[in-house]
């Protein structure tokens, strides 16, 4: 019998699949069955400074609207207050005592104070890390990304002074130098990177003439360029790597474990397939340990990273320049069948 239990963030899991955090963890039913199938830890879904900040502000207009009417009429309403995040603490301790596998919460906040605030707030109801949400989405010209990262570096440093737990960043893949960016973070006390966030783009309806925000599900194909930055990370870091996005089967995660993540997220896999696919990835896991006589996966982690490979090219560019340069060589397009033809068949 193999043994899939690995380490992340000083936590151990008896296997290397996270759930990811979506919708689906909000309902206690799904946490419990997620346990069953395997998963090995869950992230709940995010708790979001902007839209706490909305719904405040929704209230405070509905009960300004029928104000000072006239001297007899202050209000119409009690003199009420915004719960802030009272309601996703609650529904974030009744998560925790519906599992007992490991449960990382997930913050999205805008102002430094705030983060602080609401990860103590998190921390407090029992969870056993978690995830900040770093990313921007700038619409302006004048910020300065030096600035952005000095600003999330020092967001990073105050929340883990603030909690005892450990703390991980989920990052977007769009700086100039993510690897640089991730290194300042490690040292700046972060346990954990979630290789890498998938964020919503908008998109236009052409009839309507309007923006739509359609949910993508990840494919196969999306999980290329987190494989590459675990590759580059492996024994680099002293932060544990989870890679995320386009984990769909277990060969994915066995290509995530061999580069040198110590785990993987999974969403779009359980919305496609169902929570049993967790079970069918695992049983997958194993089947290929045992067939390779691997008997743990600090047998073969990090095996094809950049730290552990002889070629000393299979992270850098020069790999790309020659995959271009064989496919000129051996695509060639045929007028007469309309497509193009790998001139290899034919050797």
């Amino acid at each position: 019998m193999v043994d899939l239990k690995t380490k992340y963030c000083g936590l151990t899991l008896k296997n290397p699949i996270v759930v990811g955090a979506s919708n689906l963890v909000s309902d206690t039913d799904n946490l419990v069955k997620l346990e069953k199938a395997g998963a090995a830890a869950i992230v709940y879904k995010s708790l979001f400074e902007e839209q706490i900040q909305l719904e405040s502000l929704e209230m405070e207009n509905k009960h300004d609207t029928y104000s000072n009417w006239d001297a007899e009429h202050d209000s119409f309403f009690p003199k009420l207050k915004h719960g802030g995040p009272a309601e996703h603490l609650l529904r974030l301790r009744q998560a925790r005592n519906a599992i007992s596998i490991p449960l990382i919460g997930s913050l999205n906040c805008v102002y430094r104070d705030t983060w602080v605030e609401y990860a103590e707030k998190m921390a407090e109801t029992g969870i056993d890390a978690l995830e900040l949400n770093f990313y921007t989405s700038e619409v302006g010209f004048e910020t300065d990304g030096a600035a952005l990262v000095n600003e999330q570096l020092e967001v990073l440093k105050s929340v883990t002074k603030s909690i005892r737990i450990p703390v991980i960043v989920k990052l977007s893949p769009f700086y100039t130098n993510t690897l640089s960016v991730i290194s300042k973070m490690d040292k700046a006390g972060a346990k954990g990177f979630v290789l890498f966030n998938r964020l919503f783009q908008p998109d236009i309806d052409i009839d309507k003439e309007i923006h739509h925000y359609p949910y993508n599900f990840s494919s196969e194909n999306d999980n290329r360029l987190a494989l590459r930055y675990a590759g580059l990370l492996y024994s680099n870091i002293d932060a544990s790597i989870i890679s995320n996005t386009g984990i769909l089967s277990g060969n994915d995660v066995i290509k995530m474990l061999l580069a040198g993540a110590d785990a993987v997220q999974v969403v779009s896999a359980i919305y496609k397939r169902g929570i049993h696919v967790i079970e069918t990835m695992l049983h997958e896991i194993e089947a290929w340990m045992e067939k390779k006589k691997y008997p743990s996966i600090n047998e073969f982690k990090g095996r094809l990273s950049k730290e552990n490979m002889i070629d000393p090219f299979s992270y850098k560019r020069a790999q790309y320049v020659d995959i271009l340069m064989r496919s000129e060589i051996f695509m060639q397009y045929h007028p007469k069948r309309g497509e193009l033809h790998d001139e290899r068949e034919d050797i």
